[in-house]
């Protein structure tokens, strides 16, 4: 058991012979135990150095190992759901010595993509697409006459979610090879890892028990009763023993309860698996965490963590660090963040235990995001009012939806990339019936290293086209609390977006008091230009506005927009630029195209946004600097545009 993550390049001499699955499959199976310590040993050394996510891979080394030495990858697809536990995998298939780019700009992805390597079957980031994608695999290897195998790798979490139901009763219904492995690191049903449970799994994943399982059904089909009596009483013996009811009835052959960290074991099953017939459903109890005494102690807070920097002699005083880049709007921001500068997750967590101090029918709903959210305080406080429904974002939106139709307010915090997921059920439950539902919407924009499987890119395009919907951009904390307290007070839905990270550490007032809705507001006056500024484009903004002296307009709504102060814009500048966190196509700077156009304003535009393309993983400044939204690209695109347009102006 490893007290403290290890600073230097660990000795990994098994480890070090691997190159791809080919080299692990010449290792003995007694080898290979020495060999998931090595692995466990070198992944918390690279997680070290770059940061990322390590608990969800820890638990599953030993599994990993033994898949790759069992199957013939990647011929034989390995699907794994969310990803966050690929990381022994990627270590396995070939880019070892490439883990220390990790989660940096063209470095590795932290997550499985088919892009970086052909080991990785599918990508992945968001949850329960696995035995979906491995069900589609095996279906078109039949079409075209391959026998592969196709597993799919999924935890007890992502399993909660009805798209991994779905897939699950489709594969019964298919009756064809697939393997589903269910990794559980729920450690309250660690105790029904024992002897007698191991036996049946082994029991009921070897030959002679299928032979004969298989065997009898086919002899006595001839005999309808005999076969219901044998049948019968083969469910109620697998019933007293195993919780796969649930899964045989669906179709499945399940197998398990069995310890996920026996890599013997699993070689021993998963190679008795390989030769049954039809969907099988391998039950793993593993340990979150698994060899790192704090991760194990504490599996949610070690989920992840951030690269470990060198320590610091006690006797030496601490040197001033400037804030990370993470940290502040624009790589020119020279001032160092307030101690007291929360995040906008905390901004919203506060608001809402505000809110419900005032108002016992507020209620806050999340899927499987309360602590990322910020929700953690207000659960504790107002346990009843509090529901955690798992990863269930389409269940999370309708249920809020129920929840109004009953006069209740509730509060749905989720982050922008997972919203995507619910799309259907915004409109159509909530929208098309006008419902009083708030969506706190996190981690909109771009998220960083985590990359765009992440990335809160959309929201805005697909939120404005809503009817009925309305689409509120704070550009700071403060502004954040505010738009929250205006969300609350109207009757409809409504939507509050916000970034990732922390905030510029402006104070907040601690009420409830709303701002008119569709009204911005004129941050700096300026000539010849403006700049409208959605949320957190605002800061950046004003740093541009200042070198060219530009108008800048923290434009707050993105729906209803504020068509009089834009209007009142247009006809006392001569461009007027939109620059927002979003794709451009569709977005906040649409928007404002559809009404100049609409009210016949004859003024230049210059819209900035996303570009239409993926962003690849980076720190967000970088990444921002990378498509041209740092302050002085955008002073730049400003200067190329008032050329190109022939208008006089101090930028020029």
């Amino acid at each position: 058991m490893l007290e403290e993550i290890p600073l230097t390049r660990p000795d990994t001499p098994l480890l070090d012979q691997i190159g791809n699955p080919s080299d692990l499959k010449l290792m003995e199976v007694n080898q290979l135990s020495q060999l998931a310590d090595e692995l466990r040993l070198f992944l918390l050394y690279s997680v070290g150095q770059t940061g990322g996510h390590f608990g969800a891979g820890l638990g599953v080394v030993e599994l990993t190992i033994a898949l790759h030495y069992v199957f013939d990858s990647p011929k034989d697809k390995l699907v794994w759901d969310v990803g966050h536990q690929a990381y022994p995998h990627k270590i396995l298939t070939g880019r070892r010595d490439q883990m220390l780019t990790i989660r940096q700009a063209e470095g590795l992805t932290p997550f499985p993509s088919r892009i970086e390597s052909n080991y990785d079957a599918f990508g992945v980031g968001h949850s329960s697409t696995s035995i979906s994608a491995a069900l589609g695999m095996m279906v078109a290897d039949r079409l075209l006459n391959e026998q592969h195998y196709n597993i799919a790798i999924i935890g007890d979490g992502a399993m909660t979610a009805g798209m991994a139901f779905e897939a699950l009763n489709h594969a019964g219904h298919l009756d064809d090879n697939i393997l589903v492995i269910l990794n559980d690191n729920n450690m309250s049903i660690s105790n029904n890892v024992g002897g007698l449970s191991s036996y049946f799994a082994r029991m009921w994943a070897s030959k002679p028990y299928n032979f004969i399982r298989t065997g009898s059904k086919r002899v006595l089909s001839k005999i309808p009763p005999a076969l219901k009596a044998v049948h019968r009483a083969e469910e109620y013996m697998k019933g007293m023993v195993s919780p796969g009811t649930l899964f045989e009835e669906i179709g499945f052959n399940y197998i398990g309860l069995i310890d996920g960290h026996n890599t013997t074991s699993l070689v021993e099953i998963l190679n008795n698996i390989k030769s049954l017939r039809g969907p099988q459903l391998l039950h793993l109890v593993t340990q979150k965490g698994k060899g790192y005494s704090e991760s194990e102690n504490d599996p949610f807070g070690m989920h992840a963590m951030s690269k470990i920097g060198p320590k610091i002699d006690k006797e030496k005083p601490r040197p001033k660090q400037a804030a990370s880049l993470e940290q502040v709007a624009d790589n020119e921001t020279t001032k160092k963040l307030s101690n007291s500068a929360s995040t906008y997750s905390q901004v919203f967590g506060n608001w809402l235990c505000d809110a419900a101090r005032q108002d016992d029918k507020i209620v806050g709903i999340t899927p499987a995001m309360g602590e990322g959210s910020g929700m953690k305080d207000f659960a504790e406080q107002f346990p009843k009012r509090f529901h955690d429904v798992a990863i269930a974002e389409q269940h999370a939106v309708t249920f809020a939806a129920g929840m109004a139709c009953n006069g209740i307010k509730p509060v749905v915090a989720i982050y922008s990339t997972f919203l995507q997921r619910a799309y259907d059920q915004l409109i159509h439950d909530v929208a098309l019936q006008k419902l009083n539902v708030l969506f706190a919407i996190d981690r909109a924009g771009l998220v960083g290293e985590d990359g765009p499987t992440h990335a809160g890119s959309f929201d805005l395009s697909f939120l404005r086209c809503i009817p009925n919907m309305v689409v509120m951009t704070p550009s700071n904390e403060a502004e954040t609390h505010k738009l929250l307290s205006t969300a609350y007070h109207h009757e409809g839905p409504t939507a509050v977006r916000y970034p990732r990270g922390k905030g510029s550490g402006i104070a907040i007032e601690r009420n409830l008091k709303p701002v008119a809705i569709g009204k911005a507001v004129i941050r700096r006056e300026g000539s010849s230009v403006v700049i409208l500024a959605f949320g957190s484009m605002v800061e950046v903004a004003l740093v541009a506005g200042n070198k060219i002296n530009a108008s800048v307009v923290d434009m707050r709504f993105v729906k209803p927009l504020d068509e009089d102060l834009i209007g009142d814009m247009a006809t006392r500048h001569q461009l007027i630029v939109t620059l927002e966190e979003n794709t451009i196509l569709g977005g906040a700077g649409s928007a404002v195209n559809e009404f100049l156009l609409r009210s016949n304003y004859q003024i230049s535009i210059l819209n900035l946004g996303l570009p239409d393309k993926f962003l690849e993983h980076g720190k967000v400044p970088e990444m921002l600097a990378r498509i041209n939204l740092d302050s002085d690209s955008i002073v730049q695109s400003i200067d190329k545009k008032l050329k190109d347009c022939k208008i006089q102006s101090e930028a020029v």
